[in-house]
C-alpha cells in the first residue's frame, strides 16, 4: 500500500483547503448595506468581492449562492469551503461523500 502523503502529493494545489476565519462583528445596518453591495456585485459578475463581504458578514444565502457558482464551474473544494461557512449540510454533505469515494478510491487503488 502506498504511503498516504504520496498519495495526496499528487493532489498539492497552492492554498489547499484553507480553513475560513469567523465572520467579524458588523453592526446590523452596515450588515445590511454590505450585503446589499455584495448582491450587486455578485449579480454583475463580481463573484470574488461578493464572496469576501458575505464572509465577513457571515451572510449564509451569499454563501450558498457562491457555492452553487463555484459548483457550476466544477470547483468544488470551492463550492465545499462556502456550504461548510454557511452551513449547509444538504449541499455539503454530497460532495463530502464524494470525496470520500475518491479518497477509499485511492487508498485500495495498490491492493488491486
Amino acid at each position: 500500500m502506498k504511503n498516504y502523503k504520496e498519495i495526496f502529493k499528487r493532489f498539492e494545489i497552492e492554498n489547499g483547503f484553507v480553513k475560513e476565519t469567523a465572520p467579524a462583528i458588523v453592526d446590523t445596518s452596515r450588515k445590511a448595506a454590505l450585503n446589499r453591495k455584495g448582491n450587486v456585485l455578485y449579480n454583475s459578475g463580481d463573484i470574488e468581492t461578493a464572496r469576501r463581504i458575505f464572509l465577513t458578514t457571515g451572510y449564509t444565502d451569499g454563501l450558498v449562492r457562491i457555492g452553487d457558482y463555484y459548483r457550476s464551474k466544477s470547483r468544488m473544494i470551492d463550492a465545499l469551503r462556502m456550504y461548510w461557512i454557511a452551513p449547509d449540510k444538504k449541499k455539503s454533505e454530497p460532495i463530502i461523500e464524494r470525496i470520500s469515494d475518491i479518497v477509499h478510491q485511492l487508498l485500495t487503488e495498490d491492493e488491486r
